[in-house]
């Protein structure tokens, strides 16, 4: 081989190194810009309708869009979230959002920044075909209930609104698990929960009607996503692209995707057999509770001062203690996207 032939297949051997170094280099770049952050959001309970909005963005990858790496968890209860989130066990947790005022009065640094479920869910079950129509009806009633619902503390303000007390209705405390089927059974006139859950599951049962809690002034706000306030100000970016991607996925949902939101969570879920009837009831009975009239022409998230006052007040009225609790402890806009106006982006 001559002098020319080596120095060509030395430059040849030069070059095909440095394109291998290239394409290494190249490769580590783009696992470098697509690593995703890892995020645990905790949910309320196992799979309910009202959490197809989280499935269903996972499912199209809406997180990972957004570079998030979401672990979703589900809950055994709002209270047992919102402990595990002030302790730093889950990052966002998706609860009812009047329990943080009692969290705030006990010192726990947390705040939600998206009230999705903005109207109260909180009501009486009751046989559909009985002639328990409103609440002054419940007279010499048995109504179950549980002592850690976030109905214990309303009860007497409640039964007060239609001349009655616990004399004239029969309030009875039972474990949480057991009052649908207690109720299915015929055991009871009647139970106090949250109503999109619990009536869909009773159809084939006993199919129940409701009485709902605000419809006599009673303003509990429902479900929305919490953080602690050192997660809202040292992981705000995050945040802020969790709480898009949920509004999207919700205004997809209601732009006619229910069926595929319920399809979506059953796909995410395959070891939970979960019932897609069920699953769409639920997801329809919520529809009216994201809308408020002091949330008209707002986005699916943002949350009103008028809604949080009147939710204190009726706590204030229930004898419960909000101690030194205000507004800007309870809750912020200033993770929503950028035009909070229906429409906008």
């Amino acid at each position: 081989m001559t002098s020319i032939q080596n120095r060509k297949r030395g430059g040849m051997l030069i070059r095909s190194a440095f394109a291998t170094l290239a394409g290494a280099a190249m490769i580590a770049a783009s696992g470098a810009t697509h690593a995703l952050e890892k995020v645990t959001v905790r949910l309320d309970f196992s799979p309910l309708g009202f959490h197809t909005a989280m499935y269903l963005a996972k499912e199209k990858g809406w997180f990972e869009r957004e570079g998030l790496d979401v672990t979703i968890q589900d809950g055994s209860g709002s209270l047992n979230t919102i402990q595990l989130v002030a302790a730093g066990q889950a990052d966002i947790g998706q609860v009812q959002l009047g329990l943080l005022v009692a969290a705030r009065d006990k010192g726990l640094p947390l705040k939600s920044f998206a009230g999705y479920l903005r109207g109260s869910d909180l009501a009486v079950m009751v046989p559909r075909d009985s002639n328990i129509n409103t609440l002054a009806d419940l007279k010499g009633k048995k109504i179950l209930c549980f002592t850690a619902s976030p109905w214990a503390p309303f009860i007497d303000s409640f039964l007060a609104k239609g001349g009655l007390d616990r004399k004239s209705v029969d309030i009875t405390m039972v474990a949480p698990s057991a009052m649908a089927g207690l109720y299915s059974s015929g055991d009871a006139d009647g139970f106090m929960s949250v109503a999109p859950h619990q009536v869909p599951l009773l159809e084939k049962a006993r199919p129940a009607k409701t009485i709902r809690m605000a419809d006599y002034g009673i303003h509990f706000p429902s479900y929305g996503l919490i953080a602690t306030e050192k997660t809202l100000k040292e992981r705000r970016e995050m945040l802020e692209k969790f709480n898009k991607v949920q509004i999207e996925a919700w205004e997809y949902i209601w732009n006619g995707h229910e069926d595929e939101a319920v399809q979506a969570m059953i796909k995410q879920r395959p070891g939970v057999n979960l019932d897609p009837v069920s699953l769409k009831g639920q997801l329809d009975m919520n529809r009216p509770l994201f809308f408020t009239e002091a949330t008209k022409g707002k986005r699916i998230g943002w949350q009103s001062e008028a809604d949080w006052t009147a939710a204190l007040k009726s706590m204030k009225e229930a004898g419960i203690d909000v101690g030194s609790v205000k507004l800007e402890d309870l809750y912020t806009n200033d993770l929503m996207p950028a035009a909070a106006d229906k429409g906008e982006s």
